[in-house]
């Protein structure tokens, strides 16, 4: 990176942790620390809200999976507008009404203290590993792709989100999301035109999206039903469905968020708006992955797009083999080009027989330079069986690397430190607060003074920030895209606690025995389900859910009546 981009990155990093400090200097009371006096309009919880989603793995990694993938995997989304409008009605004025800190105190009222604890443990081991998977995804690319240290990137994301979060609390970061999502959706936003102004300038946008659909990348809505297909409409609409309301509605980073509301209406106008624009917005940021894929066809992509593995190729005793694939890789390449413009010559002229020619023989062209690729992984398994071969992770930010001009770097770099910093820091927050209110303040010490429970609150976010740090630290043995990563370690949790959280919503007569025992029952299903079948993880939820409340059931039919214990 060049002096201005360094300039860039710093200055914007100074600048946000500074604004967090700043901002949240006076919250000194309990609810003002955890939740902002609950004094938060709608529009700054739908930024916070939008920006504890939306971490650094959403900036990096979809975009390569778009390029892998195409789009389809915009239908993860597809449940959660149903998932806002479903919790604005129920859970929301439950939540406002009840005055809770966490999700979970509305746990013991409804049913009894292990079930709380049951629901809270659950929650502090799937959020503090999420934590160190948002620290460890950039620091990972980062570290590969400009030559950083990776220990030394995590320490550094690490600290800075653990300095503002812990002076401010939840009113830090409320504010900081804001500035970090307008950020990192502006540095998206400045990529992907980059990648327009670069294209042929004969290229339209139509042009563009042709290419890529007659390559397949333009696959955003599949009907097919398949139990093995991660993405296809019935898995995003029933499987991300239970998803969502699992992680906005029980997750405490989510939670969090919107407790923070002045009232039940701004809340609930949070939720909705998130619920609207976010399927957009990743729409958006996986079409920018479609663009660098339409760059790509013009100007030749690399064999593979971690360096790291390919100098480790280049350099071994069958460096010569894979100058050879190279070599195959370029003509492939500059064959799969003229294909390409002839299809968009046959496209502007609008002769549909010559457009179907053309597609026809691009897609055979394309076969033939993915060929390549393949031969050029299965080398590099060959000479190193642990050789990493997943690339997706790297694609879009080789991309900004080495297209981008000298300043619009740093920027690119610092949007992803702020998406990073924004998710972390709500993360942060959530597990300082639920530890605090539903172990420490409940079990531990509970009757101290406001100052006590801040103080120890400062000390959990510094806690979990290294917690978060030491998972991050060894992150690196896993592979896949990172996107789906994070989305696979929360659905090994969420169901279950979506489980808990609809019986007691719903079914009255349920207590709290017959749940913890069906919470149990599900956890060691979901658990099957990931490491004994083939199931696709977003059934994960779905399965959680369900075994909770009918094994809950069943056990309450079963066992004598006994006074029910609720909230009013």
């Amino acid at each position: 990176m060049s002096g201005l981009d360094w300039f860039v990155l710093v200055f914007s990093q100074l600048l946000v942790v500074g604004y967090g400090v700043w901002k949240g200097r006076r919250a000194t009371t309990l609810e003002g620390y955890m939740l902002s006096d609950r004094s938060m309009k709608w529009h700054t919880m739908l930024f916070s809200i939008m920006a504890t989603q939306a971490s650094a793995i959403t900036f990096i990694s979809t975009p390569g999976q778009a390029y892998v993938d195409g789009m389809r995997f915009v239908q993860f989304y597809l449940g959660l507008p149903v998932g806002m409008i479903v919790l604005s009605v129920t859970v929301v004025p439950i939540y406002h009404r009840l005055k809770v800190y966490t999700a979970y105190e509305y746990l013991e009222g409804r049913f009894d203290l292990k079930t709380r604890a049951l629901a809270a443990s659950l929650f502090l081991l799937q959020r503090g590993l999420s934590a160190g998977l948002t620290i460890f995804a950039p620091s990972l690319i980062l570290s590969i792709i400009l030559g950083w240290d990776l220990y030394a990137t995590n320490v550094v994301m690490a600290t800075l989100v653990i300095i503002y979060v812990a002076t401010g609390g939840s009113k830090a970061l409320e504010k900081t999301n804001r500035l970090q999502l307008g950020v990192a959706m502006f540095g998206m936003l400045v990529a992907v035109v980059v990648i327009l102004v670069k294209l042929p300038p004969a290229l339209s946008l139509y042009d563009a999206t042709v290419v890529a659909g007659k390559l397949g990348r333009m696959n955003a809505i599949d009907f097919s039903f398949d139990w093995n297909n991660r993405y296809n409409f019935w898995s995003g609409l029933i499987g991300g469905l239970f998803l969502q309301l699992s992680y906005f509605g029980t997750d405490q980073s989510q939670v969090g968020r919107y407790l923070t509301g002045s009232s039940i209406a701004e809340s609930r106008i949070g939720l909705l708006f998130n619920g609207l624009l976010k399927i957009p917005m990743q729409f958006f940021i996986l079409y920018v992955g479609i663009m660098v894929f339409v760059f790509f066809q013009f100007v030749a992509p690399p064999l593979f797009f971690n360096h790291v593995e390919v100098d480790k190729i280049a350099a071994s005793p069958r460096g010569a083999e894979w100058k050879a694939l190279e070599a195959r890789h370029e003509e492939t390449h500059a064959a799969r080009r003229e294909k390409v413009e002839a299809l968009v010559a046959a496209s502007e002229l609008g002769d549909e027989s010559a457009v179907n020619r053309a597609s026809t023989e691009l897609r055979d062209a394309d076969g033939k330079f993915r060929e390549v690729r393949k031969d050029a992984v299965a080398l590099m398994k060959a000479n190193d069986p642990k050789a990493a071969t997943t690339d997706t992770n790297y694609i879009f930010l080789t991309f900004v690397m080495r297209y981008l001009p000298a300043g619009l770097i740093g920027l690119v770099i610092s949007a992803v430190f702020c998406a990073a910093m924004s998710s972390v820091a709500s993360e942060l927050n959530a597990l300082s607060s639920t530890s605090v209110i539903d172990v420490y303040k409940r079990s531990i010490r509970p009757n101290e003074s406001d100052a006590h429970y801040v103080k120890t609150s400062k000390i959990m976010t510094v806690f979990w920030g290294l917690f978060a740090l030491g998972f991050a630290m060894v992150a690196h043995r896993f592979a896949p895209s990172l996107i789906e990563l994070v989305n696979i370690v929360g659905s090994l949790f969420y169901g279950t606690i979506l489980g808990v959280f609809l019986v007691a919503f719903y079914f009255r007569k349920v207590r709290g025995n017959a749940v913890f025992i069906g919470a149990i029952a599900a956890e060691a299903a979901v658990l099957y389900c990931a490491f004994g079948t083939g199931i696709a993880f977003l059934w994960y939820n779905v399965v959680g859910c369900v075994t909770v409340i009918l094994t809950a059931l069943v056990i309450q039919a079963l066992t004598p009546d006994r006074e029910l214990r609720m909230w009013s």
